[in-house]
């Protein structure tokens, strides 16, 4: 038996910037040994659909889905069955079916061996669902399927899932829940141990979730001499002996969900915690003197945004010296808050948005309040134009914890080129590649 595991694009063109989709690696480890497994990632390469399989497995997110739907009605043609996975079609899950054979709605791992049971039984069922949320422990990922594929140069991680917050434009709470679950410590050392790796991303949605186990796995990582970076929120900055921690464990940079300069934003987003832990650039300076470069993500279109507010949140970016800067533009998503609240407003452009013809990457999903769709998708773009010029990339270099060390220096200098090449190519991509109703078509067979 062959399972074929596809990791979809959003649009046609090849990233640089892709990492290892980690839960291939988990199901693969996962799969018994008589299974046959091969991976393809969409964003890489070209999938070879004239190859036999038994099954195809496809992870889907929002952005991918059309192209999901694309690929898996090229598979169906051929008679092949299908399984999708992932946040949209556990959130939209009568949408998903219509595309496929199979979904499954919520985490895989505990139900991937009935999955399997029923493939050999030529029994698949339409909808597996999670309906709790199972042990993470015990599963050393398989990277053997990753083999030859162009990645980033950082080995992915999991230490956690889920997060203790609940931002209006997050899925994170709706998928995993208001539990934290965790992996034992020894499995994440073993792992790190097994691949020879020296340089880490934890993939946790807030790796310090509960900050007190953090503690206890950083100590264990100082003797590895790693580095790793991963996505934590701004109360760290509150901690100077976590941060201490941090610094002595290997972490070089992290991922800082900074979302707005403007309160009230942050409060409509809710996200106004982020204002009790001080003013930013006083955050900021705290995570230099330590020597950890901080990727901070703003999140473009809440109700108080306008031209002015993202050309300061751009200065700001660019005075503060971040590492990176992403300038996310508002995406209201099946499983979100924010998604129901603009339903709610008639405030959508078009819904689905995700599988219009119309929408390009960058474009405007709903109607912003003191912009039109046209000036939010130019100023987003502008956005990340100016902050990623050769001037800025060269001004920012001069933060004292780009200099720590050369991993630093290194990854600061590729991971800046990288994003300037990325921010022009991505710009104006068509999600998916054909037109959905010939997918639709296609897919009613």
């Amino acid at each position: 038996m062959k399972i074929t595991f596809i990791k979809p694009n959003m649009s046609s063109f090849r990233a640089k910037d892709a990492m290892e989709p980690l839960v291939f690696a988990i199901l693969k480890a996962l799969t018994p040994k008589d299974i046959e497994c091969i991976f393809f990632d969409d964003r890489l390469e070209e999938i070879p659909y004239d190859d036999p399989t038994d099954l195809v497995a496809i992870t889907v997110e929002t952005f991918t889905a059309k192209r999901a739907y694309e690929i898996s009605s090229i598979f169906r043609s051929k008679n092949i069955k299908v399984i999708m996975g992932g946040f949209h079609p556990t959130f939209m899950p009568d949408e998903a079916i219509k595309f496929c054979d199979s979904i499954v709605c919520g985490d895989a791992e505990e139900i991937w061996p009935k999955i399997l049971a029923d493939l050999k039984n030529n029994s698949l069922l339409p909808i597996y669902r999670q309906i709790n949320y199972p042990s993470i422990s015990g599963i050393i990922p398989d990277r053997s399927i990753f083999a030859k594929k162009k990645y980033i140069g950082l080995t992915l991680l999991q230490f956690n899932r889920g997060c203790r917050f609940a931002c209006d434009f997050c899925s994170i709470h709706a998928f995993y829940g208001t539990t934290i679950r965790q992996r034992p410590i020894p499995d994440v050392i073993s792992e790190i141990r097994t691949t020879n790796k020296k340089i880490f991303f934890f993939v946790d949605d807030n790796f310090l979730s509960d900050v007190v186990s953090a503690k206890k796995l950083m100590k264990e990582l100082i003797p590895l001499k790693i580095k790793w970076a991963g996505q934590i929120s701004i109360d760290v900055t509150n901690d100077p002996e976590l941060l201490e921690l941090m610094r002595r464990s290997g972490c070089f940079a992290c991922i800082v969900g900074l979302e707005t300069l403007n309160s009230n934003n942050l409060k409509q987003m809710k996200k106004g915690w982020n204002l009790k832990y001080g003013p930013y650039p006083e955050a900021l300076k705290k995570f230099s003197s330590f020597g950890i470069m901080v990727l901070g993500t703003f999140v473009i279109g809440y109700d108080e945004d306008d031209q002015s507010t993202i050309h300061e949140t751009i200065r700001f970016a660019k005075k503060n010296k971040l590492f990176l800067a992403h300038f996310n533009p508002l995406a209201p998503t099946p499983g979100t808050s924010l998604y129901k609240r603009l339903q709610q407003e008639n405030r959508l452009i078009e819904d689905p948005w995700w599988l219009s013809d119309n929408y390009s990457y960058g474009d405007a999903f709903f109607w912003p309040k003191k912009m039109s769709a046209r000036e939010f998708k130019n100023q987003c773009f502008l956005a990340r134009q100016k902050f990623n010029t050769i001037s800025s990339i060269l001004l920012r270099l001069l933060n004292p914890a780009h200099f720590r060390s050369l991993t630093n220096v290194y990854v600061y200098l590729l991971a800046n080129i990288i994003t300037k090449i990325e921010v022009k190519k991505k710009q104006g991509a068509l999600l998916g590649v054909k037109q959905i109703r010939t997918i639709i078509e296609n897919n009613t067979h």
